[in-house]
């Protein structure tokens, strides 16, 4: 789902466990330098900035971070804080976790692998594909294009700002719904009774809509579910173990850590255990679930164009500027672009989910990449980020 949209996880036999603060005393959340360091002291010395950043950022809203980082000199592992607070132990430095709206990035792979196999094109209209779908209240399908969802310039009403949507995937009523099945039609329904942000091609705004609506489109087009041609076209070629499209699923994989978020923006507000969901509630806008070993082999891979011919990846990376207050915030076809403190552009994306918020980004071929995860809402994945590209 969208970076800093409130997100999805649960618990053992339907219960949510409600966390104290207390369980979060400082000792607990010391960090665990190089755990899994790959390569030797060496090895982790090139990443001491990254390990500072990551150990830093752990706090009561934070409470651990696992991240693996790619270079020309192999790969590195490590992990910080805690990754269960009943058991205080520590997080993993190869944990599973759900990546939120990185999804984004495999089911727009997907679609520009069809376009470039002549199955559509960007420039189809979403009517062509899903007549009737996106209808209402000046939303028209008839006037959007594939890309105008890939790159979320379609203006179609995001779901999740929808108050009632809102209400029970964001509030203490989550712990009601969470294994609550969504279809995708059901979704885009909800979104129709809204009117759209902007006519087509008018205007940026991050819509988790048009990604559902992609999904669907892959379904339509494939005759194959969107889960089933992820599997078949990028996860099985690229031997990615860890990641998965876990359709209804509330569980997580092991090894794993436990997810939190707060339910309510009360002051006293306490953590609740979300680890499991329902994860159609995110959908092929962000259902999925890996480990930074596999973002970083997916992303490496996509950028080195062994995922799309030239055309389509070139497609993929020609952006729009989502603030024009932040023009080096940029936005292509389901991948990021992002200028870091020290001038280096990096692509990637970033998802949260409920307990869950995730970044994976690589340089310009692929050559450099970090992913990194906390198992909440929160956690400093800009300076994490940084300490990585920068060295600082």
């Amino acid at each position: 789902m969208a970076a800093r949209r409130r997100g999805l996880t649960g618990v053992a036999a339907g219960v949510a466990m409600t966390v104290t603060a207390g369980v979060f005393a400082a000792p607990a959340l010391a960090g665990a330098p190089g755990a899994g360091a790959a390569g030797g002291s060496g090895h982790g010395d090139r990443h001491r900035a990254t390990q500072r950043a990551m150990e830093a950022a752990v706090n009561e809203d934070a409470p651990g971070v696992t991240a693996q980082v790619k270079d020309k000199h192999g790969t590195w592992n490590s992990a910080a804080g805690i990754g269960d607070l009943e058991r205080q132990s520590p997080r993993g430095a190869h944990d599973r976790y759900r990546v939120g709206s990185i999804t984004k990035t495999f089911v727009s792979t997907v679609i520009l692998q069809l376009a470039a196999e002549g199955e559509l094109s960007l420039d189809d209209k979403v009517g062509r594909w899903l007549p009737g779908v996106v209808e209402g209240n000046r939303h028209d399908g008839d006037n959007i294009t594939i890309r105008q969802l890939l790159n979320h310039t379609s203006g179609i009403y995001d779901v999740l700002t929808d108050p009632g949507y809102q209400e029970k995937m964001f509030t203490e009523k989550f712990l009601a719904h969470r294994y609550d099945t969504w279809a995708p039609e059901q979704q885009v329904a909800i979104a129709m009774r809204h009117e759209p942000d902007f006519d087509p091609g008018e205007g940026w705004n991050y819509s988790n809509t048009n990604y559902l609506l992609a999904g669907m489109i892959i379904k339509k087009v494939t005759g194959e579910s969107y889960a089933d041609e992820i599997k078949r076209r990028i996860i099985k070629p690229l031997d990615l173990d860890a990641t998965s499209v876990p359709g209804t699923d509330p569980s997580m994989p092991e090894p794993s850590s436990r997810a939190y978020m707060k339910l309510s923006k009360a002051p006293d507000a306490t953590f609740h255990d979300v680890t499991e969901l329902n994860p159609t509630m995110a959908g092929s806008s962000g259902g999925m679930i890996s480990d930074a070993a596999d973002l970083n082999r997916f992303y490496t891979a996509l950028l080195r164009g062994k995922l799309l011919p030239r055309k389509q990846l070139a497609e993929m990376k020609t952006t729009v500027v989502q603030n024009p207050n932040k023009p080096d915030n940029q936005y292509g076809l389901g991948l990021v672009r992002r200028k870091t403190s020290c001038g280096t552009f990096v692509w990637g994306n970033g998802g949260d989910i409920q307990g869950s918020t995730s970044m994976t980004l690589a340089t310009e071929r692929g050559g450099h990449a970090i992913s990194a995860n906390f198992n909440s809402l929160e956690g400093d994945l800009i300076t994490i980020r940084d300490a990585e590209f920068c060295g600082k």
